[in-house]
């Protein structure tokens, strides 16, 4: 892979259309994006993001960024957490998941600050949150590594960087994985959602993401400390945490 091209699933594109392309991708489910993660996960992403706002050991009058925070699950619960005195930015490149993820911040009656921004060059100035989170999303950015520096440029001293993020599954479960990301995942993309290619990009996009081992060295590398992963449902999915010192 040359310098201007990057992965968009299994295919090779140049690095300026990447981001064109991920953001059909979401524009086209963003309809239809928390019915679809009910069904693919069985639910289970409920549990994956409660298990996320569990260890970010948010507390009242803290400062959050929910990166790539589409539908707005994990700016919903941090806003419960720092309460008046705090702050939640809810931010996504993509402006149609980024308008559903404010409509349901209203709906559930917060008035949250929200950003359409990329997470490569973040608006928000030099240790400024005490905790930011990046969930289903890292996996989509372009440049990777300056996503993390960024997100880490953005923390407060002592301030921690978590990324959930799909991983690499048990061994023993990746062939049965890849009938249901290949075969079954862009069914029900088709059926619910009336869009299997999108679905087939996201299971692609999946198998290029780092594995567990390679995104802590990335972050190590952009000198995040004490870095650390929490593997869930067999690796299928993995949290990991690093701090800024």
């Amino acid at each position: 892979m040359t310098d201007n091209t990057t992965h968009f699933g299994f295919q090779k594109v140049a690095e300026s259309e990447k981001a064109k392309k991920v953001e059909g991708v979401f524009s086209s489910v963003a309809s239809s994006y928390d019915v679809m993660n009910d069904l693919m996960s069985f639910g289970l992403h409920r549990l994956w993001k409660a298990f996320t706002v569990q260890i970010a050991g948010i507390r009242r009058g803290d400062r959050v960024l929910d990166v790539a925070g589409g539908t707005a699950d994990l700016s919903l619960a941090f806003a419960k957490k720092v309460g008046a005195e705090g702050q939640v930015w809810l931010t996504d490149i993509n402006h149609a998941m980024l308008s559903r993820g404010r409509d349901r911040v209203v709906d559930k009656g917060h008035l949250l600050p929200v950003a359409q921004c990329d997470a490569e060059k973040l608006p928000f100035p030099e240790n400024y949150f005490d905790c930011v989170t990046v969930a289903f999303g890292l996996r989509n950015m372009t440049h990777k590594d300056k996503a993390i520096a960024e997100m880490r440029r953005v923390l407060k001293p002592g301030g921690r960087l978590l990324v959930l993020e799909f991983s690499k599954v048990w061994k023993p479960l990746a062939a049965a994985y890849d009938v249901y990301s290949f075969k079954l995942l862009p069914f029900m993309g088709e059926k619910v959602a009336h869009d299997g290619e999108s679905y087939r990009y996201l299971a692609e996009s999946i198998r290029m993401h780092p594995d567990q081992e390679t995104l802590k060295t990335m972050m190590e590398n952009a000198e995040l400390a004490r870095v650390e992963y929490f593997n869930m449902s067999a690796g299928v999915v993995a949290l990991h945490r690093g701090y800024k010192l």
